[in-house]
């Protein structure tokens, strides 16, 4: 998949951040005092007070934290970005991809009202080329005429393929058009529909 893995590369320092790390944890437990939270992590108050003065990131309390709150290891770990995702019941938070350089590349999330989704997405994620926002399906079994989500070349494009006998299909340009075997393509993901930028609310 063209899907970049690994966007942007963390390093955390195992011998230092513990104290404001312990700070959050505190805050994200919603507790008042280190020994509420020494209590629900159970460990005995000098454990706790040994990482708080030796400012040892808790790795392994952050991890439970988000696991059993939700709030982002991001927030957690750096105090950056937003501390919980915003999803509801009525909300879908997707995966958004941007074009960079004819690659896709990862771009945070947006967060859609699940009455402006199409029905039936199986993996459903966001692609953005400009201000045109393309909610897009990666699971699909039947590839018809319409805007396609292709690799051409090793370029990534959203396409508008007319398909033609003896499996040739017809692809527009800027300029003109050309003609190709349908094999000559990779078909990434299927658009399902587009909006435009200000109709969602995006999260990085």
């Amino acid at each position: 998949m063209p899907f970049s893995k690994h966007p942007n590369e963390i390093k955390i320092n195992p011998t230092q951040g513990g104290k404001a790390a312990i700070e959050r944890l505190v805050e994200a437990y919603g507790f008042t005092t280190r020994q509420a939270l020494a209590d629900h992590l159970d460990v005995s108050k000098s454990t706790l007070a040994n990482r708080y003065m030796r400012d040892t990131f808790p790795a392994d309390w952050i991890i439970q934290c988000a696991l059993e709150t939700g709030i982002f290891l991001n927030w957690l770990t750096f105090r950056q970005g937003v501390k919980q995702s915003s999803k509801t019941s009525t909300t879908e938070e997707l995966a958004q991809f941007s074009f960079n350089a004819g690659k896709m590349i990862e771009d945070g999330s947006c967060v859609f009202d699940t009455s402006f989704l199409p029905t039936n997405l199986s993996s459903p994620i966001v692609v953005g080329d400009g201000r045109t926002i393309y909610i897009c399906d990666r699971k699909f079994t039947e590839v018809l005429d319409g805007h396609l989500l292709i690799n051409v070349d090793g370029s990534y494009s959203v396409s508008l393929i007319t398909r033609l006998p003896k499996g040739m299909i017809k692809i527009p340009t800027a300029k003109n058009s050309f003609e190709c075997a349908f094999s000559d393509i990779e078909v990434i993901v299927s658009i399902r529909s587009t909006t435009v930028s200000y109709l969602f609310n995006k999260r990085i």
